[in-house]
């Protein structure tokens, strides 16, 4: 290769600002898309989907780096090659999501129809092209071939942190306004900013091709506010929303998106929506219009004022509101306004109603009446937790609303979402909240075998002892046909309260399964059951001194959930496994029953095809694997490797305990990527300052000391304002992240003094070992909590420290990589 002419000092300043810029851009965009998929999955298909975007982005980083590895030529042709590469992300953005939206994917026949294995293999490779492509020039900058003037790769790998960093934290930013569609275009048109970054450096005096790429920019740019046709999400037949505009007439008035997920406002006559009516209810219910979320748990907005609310007293989750008739009420996430309504019906003196989403509030609000204009209403728009750990009001009744459909508990394809308002943490703040003679309740769905309603009832027990109360005096369960209903009194029920609840069963035909003074006999009489295994549970929960026996004997998990393990909604076990795999194929579920094993599948295929893009190199590259020693890429494999692993044990765990402190998904998301990708790559740009196993060692103290220190720091900022929750919950993360941006660009520099030919694959390798790694920490989280995964992040981290150079620096690093050919 010819060497390059030194251009001057002010041209080569503009030519590595320009090529930094274009990889910040790049990698941006792939972040952009990256936290825009977890949404649209989340709507197109169901929640456990949303995952599949992290995997996707890392699956498209891996093989990138083995593509390179094996056809190097792809990396090569510097900056024009770079350009061609980011305008080709930006097309792929658009045309892998447009084509990915229209493949007839259908999950729930999957399990007995092969050809939807085919189509689900079709849409995920359209949209990981994008991720591949993004790949591919990061990985060839790294590589440093072909660079006009030389830049460090510290400094390309910390632009691309950066980059990566700030996109994640621009996605949501912009989701609001542009919508998921819009957001898909806006990362197409911040890859091909990146195109014109290169394209600058390949031709700076080219204004015709600059022009004409400006102009393809702009009308990029257009198109995010005003989305074509064929990029509009897909729904799946099977979401709510999808089901009640099947209905004649029905119509969405209004669409809104945003981090909290995608709001739609629906009117349809055949929306008469009581979750809990007593079967003795001789009306007839009203037509309501409704709101969904992520086109999915669809909450009734009942257009009736509450003194016209006949049914009200016929619902299941109305009998704390009768017994606590003139009482301050809060009630939380109640989405469209029914628990809200019964309240007020009953008589409550005054309800405070915390939704956090401000776009069910516009909903509900729009439909004339809605129980939120009531004088004796007040709402406030915050997380529910955060409000209750910063208000000093004392309530009558703290209710806690049935916000999702029903869902086959069997599946155990909800298991992944985290729930922060039914957890043993959550309970002991809502009893703090309680004022004397209190009631604290919930309604949820009554599954068969006993799982949800047990759960939750085991949670009220452990709420009492944890209060010092006694479960068996302070805790009553009714059932119904589909519901149950849990009510905890930590000042206990009296006999007169008894009666009550007794003579509301009675007229209402609902079962009793828990209370003071409740026998046998008096259980399971209108709703019968050959065996009343809800009431058998019940009893041996709250009456037994360690119910930790009773739990483990149950056929599901019905153990309390704690904040550091949120999975209200998974009660699987090993155990079930065999009846699991023998349900696939006869269930009309997602999966065909087998949802759990989503994950478990997702991990035997990344790591299969992580083993294949590792070793694939080593079979097909035979120049470099003579030229570098065996020792060397075992070196390569583990440092690398481990590096992909721990990153990810430390980023996806605290993605999801920082739920509770900011509030979404998406914003949890975002802001521990922004915090610790932006500071990564500060790290990544300071390394060669630093010494490299020192820095391995304090890597691994800041991780294992994170878990512990998170929980007081999430207690300390819960009660203020999200703002500030985000900025300190960033901030806190700060450390630990310009720690981690240190490891990878050492080991890139021990690479270029050693094996230089080997820095592709060594890219290729940390992202294959993230994709396992990010299947495989939400499995661990799954049964362990997010605590042990972290640690074991920590571990990796020890051992890639063992694999550091003792003493060594970045400053060493390898000449210009403009006068190497490759």
């Amino acid at each position: 290769m010819e060497r390059l002419t030194a251009p001057s000092r002010r041209t080569a300043g503009w030519t590595r600002a320009a090529t930094l810029t274009g990889v910040a851009c790049s990698s941006a965009a792939v972040l952009v898309l990256e936290v825009v998929l977890t949404r649209v999955f989340a709507v197109a298909q169901f929640y456990h989907f949303a995952f599949l975007a992290v995997s996707l982005a890392l699956l498209g980083y891996g093989a990138s780096g083995s593509a390179l590895t094996v056809l190097p030529r792809l990396g090569r042709g510097g900056p024009r090659r770079w350009a061609v590469l980011a305008a080709a992300q930006a097309v792929s953005t658009v045309g892998g999501y447009a084509a990915a939206n229209r493949v007839p994917f259908d999950s729930f026949s999957v399990a007995w129809d092969r050809t939807q294995v085919a189509w689900l293999a079709a849409q995920l490779l359209a949209l990981a092209v994008p991720f591949l492509l993004g790949g591919l020039l990061i990985g060839a900058l790294l590589a440093g071939r072909d660079q006009p003037v030389p830049i460090p790769s510290r400094h390309v790998y910390g632009a691309s942190l950066v980059g990566s960093g700030v996109g994640a934290l621009v996605a949501v930013a912009v989701l609001g306004r542009m919508g998921g569609e819009g957001v898909v275009l806006f990362a197409a048109l911040v890859a091909l900013l990146g195109a014109l970054a290169f394209e600058s450096v390949a031709r700076p005096r080219s204004p015709v091709r600059l022009g004409a790429a400006l102009c393809l920019a702009l009308l990029l740019g257009a198109g995010v506010v005003w989305t074509p046709g064929p990029l509009e999400v897909r729904l799946s037949p099977y979401k709510d929303l999808s089901a009640a505009l099947r209905y004649p007439g029905a119509e969405v008035l209004s669409t809104r998106w945003d981090a909290a997920g995608r709001v739609d406002h629906v009117r349809s006559e055949g929306i008469r929506s009581l979750p809990g009516l007593s079967y003795t209810y001789a009306g007839v219910p009203r037509a309501q219009d409704a709101v969904t979320v992520d086109g999915d748990d669809l909450s009734p907005i009942p257009r009736i004022e509450p003194e016209d609310a006949d049914f009200a007293p016929y619902l299941l989750g109305s009998l704390p509101y009768s017994l606590r008739s003139g009482g301050d009420v809060l009630v939380l996430e109640p989405r469209g306004g029914l628990d809200v309504l019964v309240a007020l019906h009953e008589g409550a003196g005054s309800v405070t109603a915390v939704e956090p989403n401000r776009g069910v509030l516009a909903a509900a609000r729009a439909s004339t009446p809605n129980p939120y204009v009531d004088g004796r209403v007040t709402v406030v728009v915050e997380e529910p937790r955060s409000y209750v750990e910063r208000t000093g009001r004392r309530f009558d009744v703290i209710g806690l609303a049935l916000t999702s459909t029903y869902r086959p508990v069997t599946s155990g394809a909800y298991s992944l979402a985290e729930d922060y308002l039914l957890t043993t943490d959550a309970f002991e703040r809502y009893l703090d909240r309680l004022a004397p003679g209190g009631i604290l309740s919930a309604v949820r769905w009554l599954q068969t075998p006993p799982s949800e309603e047990t759960r939750l009832l085991a949670l009220a027990a452990d709420a009492a002892r944890r209060s010092g109360a006694d479960p068996e005096a302070s805790v009553v369960a009714l059932r119904g046909y589909a519901t149950s209903l849990v009510m905890l009194a930590p000042d206990g029920f009296g006999p007169g309260e008894m009666a009550r609840i007794r003579s509301f069963a009675e007229e209402r035909r609902f079962d009793l399964v828990a209370g003071p003074g409740v026998t046998d006999g008096e259980s399971n009489r209108y709703n019968r059951l050959p065996e009343d295994a809800y009431r058998e549970l019940a009893s041996a929960l709250l009456t037994t001194g360690d119910p930790g026996p009773v739990i483990d004997s149950a056929r599901f998990d019905i153990a309390p959930p704690h904040d550091d393990h949120p999975f209200f909604g998974h009660y699987f076990r090993w155990s079930q496994a065999g009846e699991v795999l023998d349900s696939i194929g006869s269930s009309w579920q997602p999966f065909g029953g087998a949802g759990y094993f989503v994950l478990v599948v997702l991990l035997g295929l990344a790591v299969a095809g992580g083993g294949l893009l590792i070793v694939a190199p080593l079979v097909l590259a035979r120049s470099w694997r003579r030229a570098a020693p065996a020792r060397v890429r075992w070196w390569t494999v583990g440092y690398f490797g481990l590096l992909g692993v721990a990153f990810l044990f430390v980023e996806i765990p605290l993605a999801q305990r920082y739920i509770l402190l900011v509030g979404r998904p998406t914003t949890a998301l975002a802001t521990v990527l922004f915090a610790l990708l932006v500071s990564s790559g500060t790290g990544s740009l300071a390394s060669h300052r630093l010494p490299w196993r020192g820095s391995a060692v304090a890597l691994t103290v800041a991780a294992l000391l994170t878990p512990f220190v998170l929980d007081p720091l999430t207690a300390l900022l819960l009660p203020f304002p999200t703002a500030i929750r985000i900025l300190f919950g960033s901030v806190a993360l700060a450390p630990l992240g310009f720690l981690m941006g240190v490891m990878f660009p050492k080991g890139l520099a021990e690479l270029e003094r050693r094996a230089p030919d080997l820095v592709p694959w060594a890219w290729g390798i940390n992202g294959v070992a993230s994709v396992v790694s990010a299947v495989a920490s939400a499995l661990l989280a799954l049964s362990f909590g997010f605590r042990a995964v972290v640690l074991a992040g920590a571990v990796c981290y020890g051992l890639s420290a063992l694999l550091a150079r003792q003493g060594a620096t970045g400053g060493q690093e390898a000449p210009a990589a403009a006068t190497r050919s490759g």
